[in-house]
């Protein structure tokens, strides 16, 4: 399905129709490019904990914040490779990992490089989040063997401001056309309900759908608030209103694998079936998400099984384990 471009007018439309019809929009499209009795599943690895730099206020590992998180340094690759193997043994097709790092340092990269390398060879879809790049790391990453790198934008720009200090917006789509010139694949989404307005979440959705390319993967994070985050308290967003943004990132964004990210552990069952109808496509599979809780893979398991809908790679057993 072609791509259009969208302006901010044609998708505060799209929020105004009804619950209903919103939904059954986006499944139609959805029907239209992918099997939608079919989820990805996805495997995301903490490979450097805590001591970021960065003051991005939804975030644990932000040294900025006192969140009682214990600080690590890069975890060493045999680790990273022995949860890349029981991420494949339980039917993940996507290995992700993430450093906690405003830039990757020059002297931990390469082994970033190896563990890209490695991964890519046990079979896996590899994708790394490691903060801003240069052209040159970029490159590096290509090399390697890299096939997604996830950066998200995580809201408008008027309201990044107000979630994050230390780097502009423009630093973010900076990296991002860094990695489309070295020609790999963008995983690029955002973060809903830290307090930004629907306007807000309009004005991300046409950032994302209007990139140069829009991105093959597209995380949507509730937010989940951190103890010690400046975002500990911001009132939860309206449950319809997160479905409703779910699926119109699907209608403007019709390529695209839509993942339903951060926050499941607090969503019910039919809260995720209908972020599933609404064009939701791809999961994070596995109890943990960097510092924060994910649903453990047996419940996941079971859902899927209800719902009737299999992974990409029909492999996973009632004996997984993460």
């Amino acid at each position: 399905m072609l791509e259009k471009k969208w302006t901010a007018e044609a998708i505060e439309k799209l929020y105004q129709q009804t619950f209903i019809e919103l939904l059954y929009q986006a499944r139609t499209i959805h029907r239209q490019v992918f099997l939608t009795d079919e989820m990805e599943l996805c495997t995301l690895a903490n490979i450097k904990t805590g001591a970021c730099p960065e003051d991005c206020g939804y975030c644990t590992q932000s040294g900025h914040y006192k969140t009682d998180l214990k600080r690590e340094k890069l975890a060493d690759i045999d680790s990273v490779l022995a949860q890349a193997k029981i991420a494949k043994e339980n039917g993940s097709q996507r290995f992700c990992m993430g450093a906690a790092w405003r830039n990757p340092p020059e002297k931990d990269f390469p082994q970033v490089l190896a563990m890209v390398k490695a991964v890519k060879a046990m079979g896996l879809e590899t994708c790394v989040t490691l903060g801003m790049l240069t052209t040159d790391q970029a490159q590096a990453l290509k090399v390697a063997g890299l096939d997604f790198y996830n950066h998200n934008l995580d809201t408008s720009p008027s309201y990044y401001e107000k979630i994050i200090s230390t780097h502009t917006y423009q630093d973010r789509l900076d990296t991002l056309e860094r990695v489309r010139q070295a020609n790999i694949n963008v995983c690029c989404g955002g973060i809903i309900g830290m307090g930004e307005s629907r306007n807000d979440r309009i004005n991300l959705l046409v950032q994302l759908a209007n990139l140069p390319e829009p991105p093959t993967s597209v995380p949507i994070n509730k937010l989940i608030p951190m103890k010690g985050t400046p975002l500990e308290n911001v009132e939860p967003i309206d449950n319809f209103e997160f479905i409703r943004t779910i699926a119109i990132a699907r209608i403007v964004m019709p390529n695209a694998m839509i993942r339903l990210s951060a926050g499941r552990d607090d969503m019910s069952d039919e809260m995720q079936a209908l972020c599933f109808f609404a064009g939701a496509n791809s999961i994070f599979y596995c109890d943990r998400l960097l510092t924060a809780s994910n649903p453990d893979h047996e419940r996941d398991l079971r859902l899927l099984k209800n719902l009737g809908i299999k992974t990409k790679s029909n492999q996973v057993s009632d004996e997984s384990r993460c």
